[in-house]
């Protein structure tokens, strides 16, 4: 990832050099929680209801407690019923935002975060992704995770 904009002196260009060249496409799956603790799964290639499927039961599953809100937006791998009854069998509850709704998802937040710091780092090969990833992640704070459920709309969550 590059970054999309830049800043030079008065009267001097901004420059940055990047690789040209044919990319693939990379995935990462997450949660985060009010406290900002997150999960995240990295992958080559797209999302598809069964990968959805089968990282929920892995991933997030087994980490839901009773009373959890799971907010998925509007993409129709997350619309799988199997997921769905998964979710509701550990207590916890769905909610399925409309489409084109970014501002009602405390996620997307966390990615426009994210992004901005893997943009920085310039990691240019899988292993350094990685490891960008990973710092990234770990910058997403319970302050962040709090104000962005809160911007979102989930009053519930301000306190």
């Amino acid at each position: 990832m590059t970054r999309l904009y830049g800043r030079a002196l008065y009267g001097n260009r901004c420059v940055d050099a990047a690789p040209h060249g044919h990319w693939k496409t990379t995935t990462m799956l997450s949660s985060i929680r009010l406290d900002g603790s997150t999960e995240c799964v990295v992958f080559d290639g797209a999302v598809n209801a069964e990968i959805f499927r089968i990282n929920r039961e892995k991933m997030l599953a087994p980490r839901l407690r009773d009373d959890d809100v799971v907010v998925m937006d509007n993409l129709s791998a997350y619309k799988d019923q199997k997921v769905i009854v998964l979710i509701e069998q550990r207590g916890a509850r769905v909610l399925l935002l409309p489409a084109y709704s970014p501002d009602f998802n405390p996620i997307e937040k966390m990615w426009s975060k994210v992004k901005q710091i893997l943009r920085s780092i310039k990691a240019r090969s899988q292993e350094t992704l990685l490891k960008a990833i990973a710092t990234a992640l770990d910058a997403v704070t319970a302050q962040d995770a709090k104000g962005w459920f809160a911007s979102c709309g989930y009053s519930s969550f301000q306190n």
